[in-house]
C-alpha cells in the first residue's frame, strides 16, 4: 500500500516532531491532501498524501519524533469508516492492526514490518503479535512485550503496554511508601509546581543558544542614540507616507534596517561567519528581524534589504509578523540570513544583552525610547527621547574596533536621518 512519508524540510533539519494527526484511520484522503503537521525546529508543516483513498494506518503518535524520508501512515484503497460510531472506529481499528501483524509474520519483508521493528530489539519481542505503535512505545519505556499480556484478540496494544508499566510503578510507589512509613515523617511537603513536557520549538532553541554562547567569543559594545530628528521626520512625513504607499505606516525598524545596511557595508566581517576553517563573508543583505509569537521568539528574515525602500521594508516586517502570528511562516522565511536585529523596547527592555542568532557574526538590539536630561551643549540641557544600542558580536570574527565603529555608524545615521536617506 501507499506510504505517506517525511518530505524533505530544509538543509539543516533532518527530523520533526508529529504535532496533529490532521486526518484519523478510516477517513478519506484526496490527493494532494493534508493528513498531518509536523512540528520542525523552526516552523510547523504540513504533510500531505501523494495518493487518494482511506487512511489505513498511521505508524506514529502525536509527539513521537520522526525523520526525513520515514513512513509515517499508509494510504489504501477501501470505503471510509463511520466517523460518528466511535466503537465501530475502534472495532475496525483493531481488525486493521490484527491484520496487518499477522501480515507481517506471514512475510517478513513486509515494508511496515522494516518500519516498525527496530533492528537493536531481541528476537522474542519481535515474535510477539503486536502493533507497531506497541512495539515503539515499549522500546522507548523498557518494556519486554513477552511480559504484556493482551486484552483483546491477541494483539498487543498501545495501552496493554501502559497497564503493565503502571502495574510496575504501583509496585515500585507501594515499596517507596512502606520505606517512607519506616522514617520520621518530619519533611514538609513539596510546594506544588505544573511540569509539562518542553516544545520542540522550545528545546531547539535552548539547545541553539546554548551552543552559541559556548561556541562563539561573545561580547557586547553599547551606545546611546538620539532619536529626536528621526521622530520628527516621522512626524511630518507619516501621513503623507501613508497616503503614498496604500495605507503602508513608516516604522522605526526601516531607519534601523537600512542604517544597518549601511554599515554592514563599512564594516563587512560584521556580515560574516565561521565555516570550519574559513571565513565566508557574504555579498547580500539578509535581514532578520525578531518576532514575537505566542510560541516564542521567531526570526524571519527580509530579504535583499539593501534593494528595497523603506515602504517595501515596511509591508515586509507587516506580512512576516502576521505569518509568524498565524504560524504561517515558510521555512525559506527562516534561514540562510545574514544579520539580525531585535526590539526589545517594545516590552519595556532599557538595556540588554542580545545572543547572535545562529551562524551569523552579530546581533543589533534597540530598546525603549525613554527621555533623559542630555547635554546639548556645553551650558545647555534638554530633555531628549533616548535609546540605547547594543551590539552583542562574534570577537573571533570581529575587533572591538570594527563593532564599535559598526554601532556608531548606525548611530550616526538615525541622528542624521537625511544621511541615511542618501546612503539608500
Amino acid at each position: 500500500m501507499p506510504e505517506v512519508k517525511v518530505p524533505e524540510l530544509a538543509e539543516s533539519i533532518t527530523e520533526g516532531t508529529i504535532a496533529e494527526w490532521l486526518k484519523s484511520v478510516g477517513d478519506s484522503v484526496d490527493k494532494g491532501e493534508a493528513i498531518v503537521e509536523l512540528e520542525t525546529d523552526k516552523v510547523n508543516v504540513e504533510v500531505v498524501s501523494e495518493d487518494a483513498g482511506v487512511l489505513q494506518e498511521t505508524l506514529f503518535e502525536e509527539g513521537d519524533t520522526v525523520e526525513v524520508g520515514q513512513a509515517i501512515a499508509v494510504v489504501g484503497e477501501g470505503e471510509p469508516s463511520n466517523s460518528g460510531s466511535s466503537s465501530d472506529s475502534s472495532s475496525s481499528d483493531d481488525k486493521k492492526d490484527s491484520e496487518a501483524d499477522s501480515g507481517k509474520e506471514s512475510q517478513s519483508s513486509s515494508s511496515n514490518e522494516s518500519q516498525s521493528q527496530d533492528s537493536s530489539s531481541d528476537q522474542s519481542s519481535q515474535r510477539v503479535n503486536a502493533t507497531p505503535s506497541a512495539r515503539k512505545y515499549a522500546r522507548e519505556k523498557g518494556i519486554d512485550l513477552s511480559e504484556v499480556s493482551a486484552k483483546n484478540n491477541d494483539v498487543i496494544r498501545k495501552e496493554d503496554v501502559d497497564n503493565k508499566q503502571n502495574s510496575a510503578s504501583q509496585s515500585k510507589q507501594s515499596s517507596k511508601e512502606d520505606n517512607k512509613s519506616s522514617q520520621p515523617q518530619s519533611q514538609k511537603p513539596s510546594k506544588p509546581v505544573v511540569r509539562e513536557k518542553m516544545s520542540r520549538r522550545k528545546k531547539t532553541a535552548a539547545k541553539k543558544l546554548l551552543e552559541v554562547s559556548n561556541q562563539t567569543a561573545m561580547l557586547t559594545t553599547f551606545n546611546e542614540v538620539d532619536m529626536t530628528n528621526v521622530m520628527n521626520l516621522r512626524k511630518r512625513k507619516k501621513e503623507q507616507f501613508i497616503k503614498d504607499h496604500d495605507g503602508t505606516k513608516l516604522g522605526f525598524m526601516s531607519f534601523f534596517t537600512k542604517a544597518a545596511v549601511a554599515a554592514l557595508k563599512k564594516y563587512p566581517e560584521v556580515n560574516a561567519e565561521i565555516d570550519g576553517e574559513d571565513m565566508v563573508t557574504k555579498q547580500f543583505y539578509d535581514i532578520g528581524i525578531a518576532v514575537s509569537t505566542d510560541d516564542g521568539l521567531l526570526v524571519p528574515f527580509v530579504r535583499d534589504c539593501d534593494k528595497k525602500n523603506f515602504a517595501e521594508i515596511e509591508d515586509e516586517i507587516a506580512n512576516l509578523a502576521i505569518k509568524a502570528r498565524d504560524k504561517k511562516l515558510g521555512l525559506d522565511d527562516m534561514v540562510n540570513g545574514s544579520f539580525t536585529i531585535t526590539n526589545g523596547g517594545i516590552f519595556g527592555s532599557m538595556m540588554s544583552t542580545p545572543i547572535i542568532n545562529g551562524n551569523q557574526a552579530a546581533i543589533l538590539g534597540m530598546h525603549s525610547i525613554i527621555k533623559r536630561p542630555i547635554a546639548v551643549e556645553d551650558d545647555k540641557i534638554e530633555n531628549r527621547p533616548m535609546m540605547y544600542l547594543a551590539l552583542s558580536y562574534d570577537h573571533r570574527i570581529i575587533d572591538g574596533k570594527e563593532a564599535v565603529g559598526f554601532l556608531k555608524t548606525i548611530k550616526d545615521l538615525i541622528e542624521n536621518p537625511e544621511d541615511l536617506l542618501l546612503e539608500s
